[in-house]
């Protein structure tokens, strides 16, 4: 059994991410989650709800680093955009280490995307695991069975693209 504590990061793939060519996965999330951008400088007479985001280069901009991780119990997870930023649209990185997964598969009325940047993956949807190389994606129906799981190894990185609901 692994625990956090025993898990290096991996300065290599750290050093790869920040020199991939990162298109598909910008590509993918445009086509996926559009986010209305806002100019911090607002045209005169302009009104601004009260509770509004007022999108900056400071929010819009978000990159990785090691010190904004969450832990889990199966590795990691860093959000590139959470639920306060864009109306509930969600952009997070799981890593997950060898032969475990975050959680066992599940279902939520939300719908969402997997997209794997690296490892082996395989996807629970219909009812069967499926097998997943590095830039397959997997959309998960709302109120349908799913998951995912790392099934190499080596660490599963994959991007979650979902919008949550308002409470």
């Amino acid at each position: 059994m692994y625990t956090f504590n025993e898990h290096k990061p991996d300065i290599e793939f750290e050093t790869r991410m920040n020199k991939t060519n990162i298109f598909p996965c910008i590509t993918i999330l445009l086509m996926m989650v559009t986010v209305p951008i806002r100019s911090s400088a607002q045209p005169p007479g302009l009104k601004v709800a009260p509770n509004s985001v007022i999108y900056t280069e400071e929010n819009c901009i978000n990159t990785f680093t090691m010190d904004k991780i969450e832990p889990t119990d199966a590795g990691y997870q860093y959000w590139f955009a959470d639920t306060s930023l864009a109306d509930g649209k969600t952009l997070k990185l799981s890593v997950v280490r060898p032969h475990l997964s975050t959680h066992p598969p599940h279902t939520h009325s939300e719908d969402e995307f997997f997209f794997v940047l690296s490892g082996k993956a395989e996807f629970y949807l219909k009812v069967k695991w499926i097998p997943a190389e590095p830039n397959t994606s997997c959309y998960c129906p709302s109120n349908e069975e799913h998951g995912i799981r790392n099934a190499g190894d080596t660490e599963l990185r994959y991007l979650v693209i979902k919008k949550y609901e308002k409470k």
